[in-house]
Protein backbone atom coordinates (compact mmCIF):
# COMPACT_ATOMS: atom_id res chain seq x y z
CA UNK A 1 0.00 0.00 0.00
CA UNK A 2 1.37 3.23 -0.91
CA UNK A 3 -0.34 6.27 -0.17
CA UNK A 4 0.54 10.07 -0.85
CA UNK A 5 -1.17 12.85 1.14
CA UNK A 6 -0.70 16.78 1.20
CA UNK A 7 -0.11 18.11 4.33
CA UNK A 8 -1.92 20.35 6.88
CA UNK A 9 -1.70 22.96 8.76
CA UNK A 10 1.75 25.38 9.03
CA UNK A 11 3.56 23.00 7.36
CA UNK A 12 3.10 22.94 4.10
CA UNK A 13 6.41 24.18 2.51
CA UNK A 14 10.01 23.08 3.78
CA UNK A 15 13.41 24.28 3.12
CA UNK A 16 15.52 21.58 0.63
CA UNK A 17 17.86 21.18 3.97
CA UNK A 18 14.90 20.21 6.33
CA UNK A 19 13.93 18.13 3.73
CA UNK A 20 17.37 16.54 3.24
CA UNK A 21 17.36 15.86 6.79
CA UNK A 22 14.26 13.69 6.98
CA UNK A 23 15.36 11.78 3.51
CA UNK A 24 15.12 8.32 4.47
CA UNK A 25 18.59 6.65 5.70
CA UNK A 26 19.44 4.10 8.35
CA UNK A 27 22.19 5.89 9.99
CA UNK A 28 20.22 9.20 10.31
CA UNK A 29 18.71 9.20 14.13
CA UNK A 30 16.10 12.30 12.94
CA UNK A 31 14.64 10.49 10.08
CA UNK A 32 14.21 7.12 12.53
CA UNK A 33 12.71 9.39 15.03
CA UNK A 34 10.02 10.54 12.34
CA UNK A 35 9.32 7.35 11.36
CA UNK A 36 8.58 6.34 14.59
CA UNK A 37 6.60 8.92 15.83
CA UNK A 38 4.42 9.07 12.37
CA UNK A 39 3.70 5.24 12.61
CA UNK A 40 2.50 6.18 16.67
CA UNK A 41 0.14 8.82 15.21
CA UNK A 42 -1.15 6.52 12.08
CA UNK A 43 -1.67 3.79 14.50
CA UNK A 44 -4.49 6.08 16.63
CA UNK A 45 -6.40 3.69 18.74
CA UNK A 46 -4.57 0.93 18.72
CA UNK A 47 -4.90 -1.73 21.75
CA UNK A 48 -1.24 -1.88 22.59
CA UNK A 49 1.41 -0.26 25.06
CA UNK A 50 4.34 -1.71 23.81
CA UNK A 51 6.35 -0.09 21.42
CA UNK A 52 8.48 -2.73 19.89
CA UNK A 53 5.60 -4.87 19.42
CA UNK A 54 3.92 -1.89 17.23
CA UNK A 55 7.20 -1.40 15.48
CA UNK A 56 7.66 -5.48 15.13
CA UNK A 57 4.00 -5.20 13.45
CA UNK A 58 5.17 -2.80 10.88
CA UNK A 59 8.79 -3.37 9.81
CA UNK A 60 8.15 -2.69 6.07
CA UNK A 61 6.84 1.06 7.20
CA UNK A 62 7.95 4.24 5.43
CA UNK A 63 7.67 7.87 5.27
CA UNK A 64 9.23 10.03 3.02
CA UNK A 65 9.33 13.97 1.98
CA UNK A 66 8.98 14.89 -1.57
CA UNK A 67 9.34 18.66 -2.88
CA UNK A 68 6.55 19.67 -5.59
CA UNK A 69 5.84 23.09 -7.26
CA UNK A 70 3.67 24.29 -4.45
CA UNK A 71 5.42 23.04 -1.12
CA UNK A 72 5.72 19.25 -0.21
CA UNK A 73 3.85 15.96 -0.13
CA UNK A 74 4.16 12.88 2.25
CA UNK A 75 4.48 9.23 0.80
CA UNK A 76 3.26 6.44 3.27
CA UNK A 77 4.63 3.41 2.33
CA UNK A 78 2.64 0.35 4.00
CA UNK A 79 0.71 2.76 6.73
CA UNK A 80 -1.55 0.97 9.32
CA UNK A 81 -4.93 0.25 7.11
CA UNK A 82 -6.77 1.55 10.27
CA UNK A 83 -5.97 4.93 9.85
CA UNK A 84 -7.98 5.13 6.83
CA UNK A 85 -11.82 5.35 5.37
CA UNK A 86 -12.14 3.81 1.72
CA UNK A 87 -8.83 4.86 0.75
CA UNK A 88 -8.75 7.96 2.35
CA UNK A 89 -6.64 9.13 5.66
CA UNK A 90 -8.56 10.51 8.25
CA UNK A 91 -7.98 14.13 8.80
CA UNK A 92 -7.44 14.28 12.29
CA UNK A 93 -4.57 11.71 11.41
CA UNK A 94 -3.53 13.54 8.76
CA UNK A 95 -3.45 16.66 10.91
CA UNK A 96 -1.09 14.34 13.68
CA UNK A 97 0.99 13.67 10.99
CA UNK A 98 1.54 17.60 10.00
CA UNK A 99 2.01 18.34 13.96
CA UNK A 100 5.44 15.22 13.80
CA UNK A 101 6.80 16.68 11.03
CA UNK A 102 6.16 19.97 12.71
CA UNK A 103 7.65 19.28 16.53
CA UNK A 104 10.14 16.94 15.16
CA UNK A 105 12.03 19.71 12.65
CA UNK A 106 11.23 22.26 15.39
CA UNK A 107 13.24 20.42 18.48
CA UNK A 108 15.95 19.56 15.93
CA UNK A 109 16.24 23.29 15.19
CA UNK A 110 16.22 24.32 18.33
CA UNK A 111 17.34 21.98 20.79
CA UNK A 112 19.20 19.67 18.67
CA UNK A 113 18.71 15.73 20.01
CA UNK A 114 21.49 14.92 19.38
CA UNK A 115 23.63 18.03 21.16
CA UNK A 116 26.64 17.90 23.84
CA UNK A 117 25.17 21.29 25.41
CA UNK A 118 26.59 22.44 28.86
CA UNK A 119 23.07 21.58 31.42
CA UNK A 120 20.70 24.23 30.72
CA UNK A 121 19.44 26.75 33.94
CA UNK A 122 16.22 26.61 35.20
CA UNK A 123 14.85 29.38 32.88
CA UNK A 124 15.97 27.97 29.32
CA UNK A 125 14.46 24.76 30.10
CA UNK A 126 11.31 26.82 31.28
CA UNK A 127 11.88 28.57 27.73
CA UNK A 128 12.50 25.70 25.66
CA UNK A 129 8.79 24.81 27.27
CA UNK A 130 7.53 27.99 26.14
CA UNK A 131 8.95 28.29 22.81
CA UNK A 132 7.18 24.70 21.72
CA UNK A 133 4.09 25.09 22.46
CA UNK A 134 4.11 28.72 21.03
CA UNK A 135 5.50 27.19 17.95
CA UNK A 136 2.54 24.87 17.75
CA UNK A 137 -0.21 27.29 18.23
CA UNK A 138 -1.41 25.74 21.41
CA UNK A 139 -0.96 29.22 23.62
CA UNK A 140 -3.82 31.59 22.82
CA UNK A 141 -4.26 34.98 24.25
CA UNK A 142 -7.79 35.29 23.38
CA UNK A 143 -8.53 32.16 25.81
CA UNK A 144 -9.59 32.65 29.55
CA UNK A 145 -8.19 30.01 31.74
CA UNK A 146 -10.14 26.93 31.11
CA UNK A 147 -7.72 24.42 31.05
CA UNK A 148 -8.48 21.21 32.99
CA UNK A 149 -5.34 18.52 32.88
CA UNK A 150 -6.63 14.96 33.41
CA UNK A 151 -3.73 12.54 34.50
CA UNK A 152 -4.63 8.59 34.48
CA UNK A 153 -3.82 5.15 33.62
CA UNK A 154 -3.93 3.66 30.14
CA UNK A 155 -5.05 0.39 31.81
CA UNK A 156 -8.12 0.83 33.72
CA UNK A 157 -11.23 -1.15 34.17
CA UNK A 158 -14.91 -0.38 32.68
CA UNK A 159 -16.22 1.17 35.99
CA UNK A 160 -12.97 3.47 35.75
CA UNK A 161 -12.95 4.32 32.30
CA UNK A 162 -16.88 5.48 32.15
CA UNK A 163 -16.04 7.56 35.13
CA UNK A 164 -13.66 9.39 33.41
CA UNK A 165 -16.16 9.86 30.64
CA UNK A 166 -18.59 11.48 33.24
CA UNK A 167 -16.25 13.91 34.43
CA UNK A 168 -14.84 14.79 30.89
CA UNK A 169 -18.86 15.34 29.97
CA UNK A 170 -19.39 17.88 33.25
CA UNK A 171 -16.36 19.42 32.72
CA UNK A 172 -17.85 19.98 29.05
CA UNK A 173 -21.10 21.01 29.93
CA UNK A 174 -19.36 23.46 31.61
CA UNK A 175 -17.22 24.66 28.86
CA UNK A 176 -14.11 23.73 30.05
CA UNK A 177 -10.95 22.37 27.58
CA UNK A 178 -8.98 19.26 28.48
CA UNK A 179 -5.13 18.08 27.93
CA UNK A 180 -4.27 14.79 28.75
CA UNK A 181 -1.10 12.57 27.94
CA UNK A 182 -3.27 11.92 24.43
CA UNK A 183 -3.52 8.12 24.79
CA UNK A 184 -6.32 5.59 25.60
CA UNK A 185 -7.90 4.69 28.83
CA UNK A 186 -8.18 7.89 31.21
CA UNK A 187 -6.45 10.05 28.88
CA UNK A 188 -8.83 9.46 26.44
CA UNK A 189 -12.12 9.06 28.53
CA UNK A 190 -12.11 12.76 29.68
CA UNK A 191 -11.61 13.77 26.45
CA UNK A 192 -14.39 11.88 24.65
CA UNK A 193 -17.07 13.48 28.03
CA UNK A 194 -16.51 16.69 27.19
CA UNK A 195 -16.43 16.38 23.50
CA UNK A 196 -20.89 15.91 24.36
CA UNK A 197 -20.91 17.75 26.74
CA UNK A 198 -19.27 20.95 24.54
CA UNK A 199 -21.54 19.42 21.71
CA UNK A 200 -24.35 20.03 23.78
CA UNK A 201 -23.26 23.52 24.22
CA UNK A 202 -22.77 24.32 20.81
CA UNK A 203 -19.03 24.84 21.50
CA UNK A 204 -17.70 24.46 18.13
CA UNK A 205 -13.81 25.35 19.38
CA UNK A 206 -12.99 23.16 22.54
CA UNK A 207 -9.59 21.96 22.59
CA UNK A 208 -8.91 18.66 23.39
CA UNK A 209 -4.52 18.79 23.51
CA UNK A 210 -2.70 16.06 24.15
CA UNK A 211 1.43 16.20 25.49
CA UNK A 212 3.43 13.37 24.23
CA UNK A 213 7.47 12.72 24.19
CA UNK A 214 9.16 10.73 21.07
CA UNK A 215 10.18 7.90 23.51
CA UNK A 216 6.34 6.76 24.68
CA UNK A 217 4.24 7.82 21.68
CA UNK A 218 4.58 4.53 20.07
CA UNK A 219 3.33 2.78 23.62
CA UNK A 220 0.84 5.10 23.93
CA UNK A 221 -0.73 6.42 20.71
CA UNK A 222 -3.19 9.73 20.42
CA UNK A 223 -6.25 8.94 20.91
CA UNK A 224 -9.11 9.89 17.99
CA UNK A 225 -10.58 12.88 20.14
CA UNK A 226 -6.79 14.80 19.88
CA UNK A 227 -7.22 17.82 18.35
CA UNK A 228 -3.76 19.42 19.18
CA UNK A 229 -0.99 17.08 19.14
CA UNK A 230 2.15 18.28 20.70
CA UNK A 231 5.36 16.41 20.94
CA UNK A 232 8.11 17.17 23.64
CA UNK A 233 11.06 16.27 23.87
CA UNK A 234 11.41 14.09 27.07
CA UNK A 235 9.63 13.41 30.32
CA UNK A 236 10.30 16.12 31.94
CA UNK A 237 9.78 18.72 29.32
CA UNK A 238 6.46 17.13 28.70
CA UNK A 239 5.72 17.36 32.69
CA UNK A 240 6.55 21.20 32.99
CA UNK A 241 4.20 21.87 29.96
CA UNK A 242 1.93 20.00 31.96
CA UNK A 243 1.81 22.67 34.84
CA UNK A 244 2.65 25.27 32.75
CA UNK A 245 -0.60 25.16 30.89
CA UNK A 246 -3.36 23.73 33.31
CA UNK A 247 -5.46 25.86 35.38
CA UNK A 248 -7.00 22.94 37.30
CA UNK A 249 -5.46 19.09 37.47
CA UNK A 250 -7.33 16.11 37.96
CA UNK A 251 -5.65 12.54 38.60
CA UNK A 252 -8.00 9.57 37.99
CA UNK A 253 -6.85 5.75 38.86
CA UNK A 254 -3.41 4.53 37.01
CA UNK A 255 -0.60 3.54 38.04
CA UNK A 256 3.80 4.18 38.01
CA UNK A 257 2.75 6.56 35.15
CA UNK A 258 0.37 8.53 37.21
CA UNK A 259 2.07 8.12 40.49
CA UNK A 260 5.26 9.66 38.71
CA UNK A 261 3.09 12.74 37.82
CA UNK A 262 1.46 13.35 41.27
CA UNK A 263 5.12 13.14 42.98
CA UNK A 264 5.95 15.78 40.55
CA UNK A 265 3.22 18.09 41.05
CA UNK A 266 3.14 17.86 44.88
CA UNK A 267 7.01 18.43 44.50
CA UNK A 268 6.63 21.21 42.93
CA UNK A 269 3.63 22.54 45.53
CA UNK A 270 5.58 21.63 48.31
CA UNK A 271 8.12 24.81 46.99
CA UNK A 272 7.59 27.21 49.39
CA UNK A 273 7.77 29.61 47.05
CA UNK A 274 4.74 28.32 45.39
CA UNK A 275 2.61 28.51 48.68
CA UNK A 276 0.22 31.52 46.92
CA UNK A 277 0.45 29.82 43.74
CA UNK A 278 -3.26 28.79 42.32
CA UNK A 279 -3.04 25.23 40.76
CA UNK A 280 -6.12 23.41 41.94
CA UNK A 281 -5.62 19.51 42.09
CA UNK A 282 -8.45 16.96 42.91
CA UNK A 283 -7.86 12.81 43.30
CA UNK A 284 -10.84 11.01 41.55
CA UNK A 285 -12.44 7.70 40.58
CA UNK A 286 -15.78 5.65 41.17
CA UNK A 287 -16.92 3.92 44.46
CA UNK A 288 -14.74 0.77 43.38
CA UNK A 289 -11.98 2.88 43.38
CA UNK A 290 -12.14 4.21 46.96
CA UNK A 291 -9.60 1.67 48.02
CA UNK A 292 -6.64 3.10 45.65
CA UNK A 293 -6.95 6.48 46.75
CA UNK A 294 -6.96 5.44 50.07
CA UNK A 295 -3.67 3.30 49.31
CA UNK A 296 -2.06 6.61 47.51
CA UNK A 297 -2.90 9.07 50.41
CA UNK A 298 -1.52 6.82 52.80
CA UNK A 299 1.44 6.23 50.58
CA UNK A 300 1.68 10.55 50.45
CA UNK A 301 1.29 10.90 54.00
CA UNK A 302 3.88 8.08 54.86
CA UNK A 303 6.53 9.36 53.13
CA UNK A 304 5.77 13.14 52.41
CA UNK A 305 3.63 13.74 55.76
CA UNK A 306 0.51 15.46 56.16
CA UNK A 307 1.59 18.61 54.84
CA UNK A 308 1.36 16.92 50.91
CA UNK A 309 -1.73 15.57 51.65
CA UNK A 310 -3.36 19.14 52.26
CA UNK A 311 -2.53 19.58 48.53
CA UNK A 312 -4.61 17.83 46.75
CA UNK A 313 -8.21 17.46 47.80
CA UNK A 314 -10.13 13.39 47.18
CA UNK A 315 -13.46 13.21 45.81
CA UNK A 316 -15.02 9.50 45.33
CA UNK A 317 -18.21 8.97 43.13
CA UNK A 318 -19.08 12.23 42.21
CA UNK A 319 -18.43 14.01 38.67
CA UNK A 320 -20.48 17.22 38.88
CA UNK A 321 -19.21 18.02 41.99
CA UNK A 322 -15.38 17.88 40.76
CA UNK A 323 -16.86 20.06 37.57
CA UNK A 324 -18.24 22.36 40.49
CA UNK A 325 -15.06 22.49 42.17
CA UNK A 326 -12.84 23.45 38.65
CA UNK A 327 -15.13 25.54 37.44
CA UNK A 328 -14.93 27.82 40.43
CA UNK A 329 -11.16 27.10 40.78
CA UNK A 330 -10.71 28.41 37.32
CA UNK A 331 -12.31 31.47 37.85
CA UNK A 332 -9.55 31.97 40.88
CA UNK A 333 -7.18 31.09 39.03
CA UNK A 334 -8.43 34.02 36.27
CA UNK A 335 -7.97 36.22 39.13
CA UNK A 336 -4.98 35.53 40.33
CA UNK A 337 -3.22 35.95 37.22
CA UNK A 338 -4.80 39.06 36.82
CA UNK A 339 -3.89 40.34 40.07
CA UNK A 340 0.35 38.95 39.06
CA UNK A 341 0.00 39.93 36.00
CA UNK A 342 0.79 36.28 35.00
CA UNK A 343 -0.65 35.08 31.63
CA UNK A 344 -3.34 32.99 31.75
CA UNK A 345 -2.38 30.38 29.34
CA UNK A 346 1.18 29.72 30.80
CA UNK A 347 1.70 29.84 33.89
CA UNK A 348 5.38 31.48 34.30
CA UNK A 349 5.48 32.62 38.39
CA UNK A 350 5.17 28.80 38.89
CA UNK A 351 8.71 27.83 40.78
CA UNK A 352 10.27 24.83 39.30
CA UNK A 353 13.51 23.52 40.59
CA UNK A 354 16.38 21.52 38.15
CA UNK A 355 15.53 18.43 40.12
CA UNK A 356 12.39 18.15 38.06
CA UNK A 357 13.66 19.66 34.87
CA UNK A 358 16.90 18.15 33.77
CA UNK A 359 16.32 15.15 31.78
CA UNK A 360 16.78 11.76 34.24
CA UNK A 361 18.21 8.76 32.43
CA UNK A 362 16.52 5.64 33.79
CA UNK A 363 20.17 3.30 33.04
CA UNK A 364 20.32 0.58 35.57
CA UNK A 365 23.42 2.39 37.42
CA UNK A 366 21.37 5.69 37.90
CA UNK A 367 18.33 3.87 39.32
CA UNK A 368 20.85 2.12 41.36
CA UNK A 369 22.09 5.39 42.74
CA UNK A 370 19.42 7.28 43.71
CA UNK A 371 18.76 8.82 47.00
CA UNK A 372 15.82 6.97 48.43
CA UNK A 373 16.22 7.68 52.04
CA UNK A 374 14.06 10.41 54.68
CA UNK A 375 18.01 12.28 55.41
CA UNK A 376 16.86 14.62 52.92
CA UNK A 377 13.90 17.58 52.56
CA UNK A 378 10.36 16.46 51.14
CA UNK A 379 11.23 18.19 47.79
CA UNK A 380 14.33 16.76 46.86
CA UNK A 381 12.58 13.07 48.63
CA UNK A 382 9.58 13.88 45.63
CA UNK A 383 12.18 14.47 42.93
CA UNK A 384 13.84 11.11 43.33
CA UNK A 385 10.61 9.23 44.15
CA UNK A 386 9.63 10.50 40.72
CA UNK A 387 12.46 9.16 38.97
CA UNK A 388 11.90 5.69 40.75
CA UNK A 389 8.36 5.31 38.86
CA UNK A 390 9.81 7.37 35.93
CA UNK A 391 12.60 4.57 35.43
CA UNK A 392 9.51 2.22 36.13
CA UNK A 393 7.02 3.35 33.14
CA UNK A 394 10.52 3.35 30.91
CA UNK A 395 10.89 -0.20 31.82
CA UNK A 396 7.67 -1.06 31.05
CA UNK A 397 7.06 0.17 28.10
CA UNK A 398 10.05 2.23 26.41
CA UNK A 399 11.57 0.60 23.20
CA UNK A 400 15.22 1.24 24.61
CA UNK A 401 14.86 0.36 27.86
CA UNK A 402 12.70 -2.41 27.79
CA UNK A 403 16.00 -3.69 25.61
CA UNK A 404 18.82 -2.76 28.52
CA UNK A 405 16.27 -4.78 30.89
CA UNK A 406 16.01 -7.82 28.18
CA UNK A 407 19.82 -7.84 28.37
CA UNK A 408 21.43 -6.25 31.87
CA UNK A 409 17.81 -7.83 34.17
CA UNK A 410 15.54 -5.78 35.86
CA UNK A 411 16.35 -2.11 37.66
CA UNK A 412 17.85 -2.63 41.45
CA UNK A 413 16.31 0.09 43.94
CA UNK A 414 17.94 0.48 46.86
CA UNK A 415 16.96 2.50 50.27
CA UNK A 416 15.67 2.86 53.61
CA UNK A 417 13.86 -0.10 54.33
CA UNK A 418 10.52 2.07 55.44
CA UNK A 419 10.76 3.85 52.43
CA UNK A 420 11.21 0.48 50.57
CA UNK A 421 8.51 -1.24 52.20
CA UNK A 422 5.75 1.61 51.30
CA UNK A 423 7.09 1.42 47.52
CA UNK A 424 7.18 -2.09 47.53
CA UNK A 425 3.82 -2.34 48.77
CA UNK A 426 2.28 0.17 45.94
CA UNK A 427 3.96 -1.11 43.06
CA UNK A 428 2.42 -4.83 44.07
CA UNK A 429 -1.02 -3.15 44.40
CA UNK A 430 -0.38 -1.86 40.96
CA UNK A 431 0.65 -5.44 39.95
CA UNK A 432 -2.42 -6.94 41.85
CA UNK A 433 -4.88 -4.57 39.96
CA UNK A 434 -3.97 -4.99 36.71
CA UNK A 435 -2.43 -1.46 36.04
CA UNK A 436 1.11 -2.31 35.24
CA UNK A 437 -0.69 -3.07 31.45
CA UNK A 438 -3.01 -3.74 29.51
CA UNK A 439 -5.55 -6.41 30.74
CA UNK A 440 -4.68 -9.46 29.21
CA UNK A 441 -1.56 -9.06 29.05
CA UNK A 442 1.29 -10.70 31.51
CA UNK A 443 3.36 -8.31 33.48
CA UNK A 444 7.04 -9.19 34.86
CA UNK A 445 8.76 -6.91 37.01
CA UNK A 446 11.24 -4.56 35.67
CA UNK A 447 12.53 -3.81 38.74
CA UNK A 448 14.01 -5.41 41.84
CA UNK A 449 13.88 -3.55 45.77
CA UNK A 450 17.18 -6.02 46.30
CA UNK A 451 18.40 -3.94 49.43
CA UNK A 452 16.29 -2.87 52.60
CA UNK A 453 19.11 -0.55 54.77
CA UNK A 454 18.60 -0.25 58.34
Amino acid sequence: MEVTINPRGSMVQLSKLEVERLQKNAQSRLYQLYRRCSLAVLSSGAHCDSSEKLFSAHQDFDIHIVCVERGIKIELHNPPHEAFVDGQIMHGIQEHLCAVLRDILFLSDQFTLTSKKPKEQSSQITNHVFDILRHSETLSIDQDPNLIVCWGGHSINEAEYKYTKEVGYQLGLRGLDICTGCGPGAMKGPMKGASIGHAKQRILDGRFIGLTEPSIIAAEPPNQIVNQLVILPDIEKRLEAFVRLSHGIIIFPGGVGTTEELLYLLGIKLNSANRDEQLPLILTGPQSSKNYFEAVDLFVGEILGEEAQKLYTIIIDDPIKVAQVLKESTEKVKQHRRKTGDSYQFNWRLNIEPDFQVPFSPTHENMAGLNLSFDQDKASLAANLRRVFSGIVAGNVKSETTKAIDELGPFQLHGDAQMMSLVDKLLTDFITQGRMKLPGTEYTPCYEIVKLSS
